[in-house]
């Protein structure tokens, strides 16, 4: 979308929050872009550091979009050279995590989606794209967020995107996979809407549901009678569908969606061997009465996601954050390394935030 550069552009890959957002929101950036990219000392301060499988996926996907060359796209790897050669593309694809390290994996699905998207939603024409891998894992976006929260809010700035989940996939087998259909842009490039999001308005209803995969019919009730419990003090209408479901290795976990009058926010906690079912569901309830209570209209999560769709709006956008996490702050870093948009953050004497972002101009 910016004039295309052979400048390589470095960027430091244990900056800030020091994870693999900075890689993912790199090469999305970068393919967007047309900016060659080299990133140093990747996830360098993890406790395994470098490229893990989810992570090479990610990359991977990017590249197929742009035809970029890759150097360094191996496991473990902590520099990456990614060189766009093309425009994104639209197109039929499909990605796997297992295939980046033998024995497999159950890398994100969720993660790999959200690099190619929105470089997806640029690209003149329609798109599908497969994801195969792990669904719901824990330090990721679970399916159930990117339907119901993701999605809901990407189409309020102009991208138009549809999912669905074919196959759950859990810790530590995976073998889940995902659908996306991507409508893409008609004119190439066409600028998102701006968004002026300070306050979410009413609690209409929390949605959810409580699931178990390969596990007794109690479980996912138990999670769901207890967080209902919990919710039921909100004064909206509280619908936790119990489900069991079957996959490759058994699993657990309680997903929610607080619909709000402008804004959805999504709050999920998942199962443990030797955690009770009722204890999961305390903790996701728990996220969500805390996001209530801070009147922020976007979650934590959503607070991120939504900076680099509207660092390419047509206007100034801002938006109130339950929280300015120093994974928003080093996502903000990236964004100003590609010289995108200018992005301002304030925070409340009640910890809320408010995020600003102004887009450069073409």
């Amino acid at each position: 979308m910016r004039s295309r550069t052979d400048a390589p552009l470095l960027i430091d890959g244990a900056h800030g929050e020091g994870g693999g957002q900075i890689l993912r929101t790199a090469v999305s950036l970068a393919a967007i872009t047309g900016r060659s990219l080299r990133i140093e000392r990747i996830r360098a301060n993890r406790r395994n550091p470098g490229l893990a499988a989810q992570h090479l996926t990610a990359v991977r996907a990017a590249a197929a979009l742009c035809d970029a060359r890759l150097s360094g796209d191996t496991l473990a790897s902590q520099e990456l050279d990614f060189i766009p050669h093309a425009p994104v593309s639209a197109g039929d694809y499909a990605f796997d995590v297992a295939l980046a390290r033998e024995g497999g994996s159950a890398g994100a699905v969720t993660l790999v989606l959200q690099t190619v998207l929105l470089p997806l939603a640029f690209a003149a024409g329609k798109s599908s794209v497969v994801v195969r891998g792990g669904t719901h894992l824990p330090q990721s976006p679970p399916v159930d967020y990117l339907c119901d929260v993701w999605l809901p809010m990407l189409k309020r700035l102009g991208i138009g995107a549809e999912m669905a989940l074919d196959a759950w996939g859990w810790f530590p087998v995976g073998k889940g996979q995902i659908r996306a259909a991507i409508a893409g842009s008609p004119a190439a490039a066409a600028p998102l809407a701006p968004l002026d999001l300070l306050r979410r308005g009413a609690l209409r209803r929390v949605k959810g549901r409580a699931v178990a995969a390969n596990l007794p019919a109690h479980i996912p009730q138990r999670m769901a009678d207890r967080a209902a419990a919990l919710l039921g003090t909100l004064g909206a209408r509280v619908e936790i569908r119990p489900e069991r479901v079957r996959a490759a290795c058994p699993g657990a976990g309680i997903f929610l969606t607080a619909e709000y009058e402008q804004a959805p926010a999504g709050f999920s906690c998942l199962g443990a061997i030797g955690k009770p079912s009722e204890a999961v569901a305390e903790e996701a309830a728990t996220l969500l009465l805390q996001h209530h209570a801070s009147d922020a209209a976007v979650d934590r999560h959503l607070g991120d996601q939504l900076l680099l769709p509207l660092c390419f709006a047509r206007g100034r956008s801002r938006y109130s954050v339950e929280a300015i996490s120093r994974h928003l702050e080093t996502m903000v870093w990236v964004v100003e390394q590609f010289d995108v948009a200018s992005v301002f953050l304030e925070r409340t004497a009640s910890g809320t935030g408010t995020v600003t972002v102004i887009p450069r101009p073409p």
